[in-house]
């Protein structure tokens, strides 16, 4: 059977308990942002293509207080971290150290166009930590949105700005290029909506998603992954440097005609690292358009076909994704569409497009058969939900 997705109102209890007990005050102010799942359009937004995420309805919650004290104090009530759960520093020299979850807090903090006061803070997260489901942009554009609250964002910031700064964070403090997915996602979504965002133009297209006869699943193969070390920035280097020898600004201005024509120049790696993202951000437009059409058949196609490109060509996908790819779609004749992992890749989690009435007979076969390889994974149900907001505390 599918988890039960820990209702909001619930974590903003657990984080206002929590304050209480930590600081002995009760908090003033609160925001939340959400998770989200790529559906399709993977390893693209830094290759300035298309991609197409849903809000998640698992959220990180901040609450807090302005204080005059200088110093940051913040917990998080994660309880995936062996780091300590407690830290404290200087509003005024915010640097990249220890523990590492306070590094997004901190990056976040260092990138507010306003003056912000330094704050107490706890912070709690239904979003899975190393699942591929974007739990750190979660905790950025959460921290952006509370301290925006306090005045630090200054008056009029245009949202794309705000998103930039959420991403800059990751980039300076947590040492990740990422491209804009997650943090525009997160900031930007709408409930009942994928979004396809143009990471060249950064503009996005709400996709409808409203037929209550189709549903996502997120499947977590609870092996999760660290993209900070060489894996993801060595793709990306890869891909600057095809764009280079294929003479164009990035991949997104390239074709499968133009990488033929330099096949010659570059190795075979380097060619299949460039036929995903080329293909891959064509994939992802039509995509987009099969979804709107409510032509499920076509866009679990594309889902396919992504999988494999990943898998194959760009080489991010692992034994455990594999495996709950496979197993998902020996149920397509009991109405799943089409399945993909989703995310940075070597772990975390799948996405599956499949019909709502298949869900617990289809959950049912993959989790046996995951379970007969010695795994276990983790199952939720996910309808699109809102973006970033403030939150209203009760007295």
């Amino acid at each position: 059977m599918a988890s039960q997705i820990r209702p909001l109102d619930e974590l903003i209890a657990e984080a206002v308990a929590a304050f209480e007990k930590r600081f002995g005050s009760k908090p003033s102010v609160a925001a939340r942002a959400p998770g989200r799942v790529n559906l399709i359009g993977e390893h693209t937004d830094y290759n300035n293509g298309f991609v197409l995420p849903m809000a998640l309805p698992m959220f990180t919650v901040i609450v807090g207080n302005p204080t005059a004290a200088g110093i940051c104090r913040v917990e998080t009530l994660s309880d995936s971290t062996d780091e300590p759960r407690y830290t404290q520093f200087p509003i005024t020299e915010l640097k990249r150290g220890t523990p590492k979850w306070a590094n997004y807090v901190k990056g976040v903090a260092a990138q507010m166009p306003g003056k912000i006061p330094s704050f107490d803070a706890v912070i709690v997260s239904s979003v899975p930590l190393g699942g591929g489901v974007s739990s750190s942009a979660s905790v950025e554009v959460a921290v952006y949105t509370f301290l925006e609250e306090m005045g630090g964002a200054g008056d009029d910031v245009p949202t794309i700005e705000k998103i930039l700064s959420c991403q800059k964070a990751e980039h300076v403090f947590a040492n990740m290029p990422c491209g804009i997915m997650d943090q525009y996602i997160a900031m930007m979504a709408k409930e009942g909506h994928a979004l396809l965002i143009d990471c060249r133009s950064q503009q996005g297209r709400l996709v409808p998603m409203t037929n209550s006869e189709v549903v996502v699943l997120v499947t977590n193969s609870n092996v999760k992954h660290e993209l900070t070390g060489s894996e993801y920035p060595t793709r990306r280097k890869q891909c600057e440097a095809a764009a280079q020898i294929l003479g164009v600004q990035s991949l997104r201005d390239a074709t499968e005609l133009d990488l033929e024509a330099k096949k010659a120049e570059m190795d075979e790696e380097m060619f299949r690292r460039v036929r995903h993202v080329i293909t891959e951000i064509r994939r992802t437009e039509e995509a987009a358009s099969a979804l709107e059409n409510g032509d499920y058949e076509s866009f679990g196609n594309f889902m396919v076909a992504s999988h494999k490109s990943l898998r194959d060509d760009y080489e991010v996908s692992c034994k455990e994704l594999d495996q709950l790819v496979e197993f998902a779609l020996e149920m397509k004749p009991d109405g799943v569409y089409g399945s993909r992992m989703t995310g940075g890749g070597f772990g975390g989690c799948t996405v599956t497009l499949m019909k709502a009435e298949a869900v617990n007979k289809v959950i049912s076969h993959i989790d046996s058969k995951y379970k007969a390889m010695g795994n276990k994974a983790t199952f939720f149900v996910c309808p699109p939900s809102d973006g970033a907001s403030k939150i209203k505390l009760s007295c």
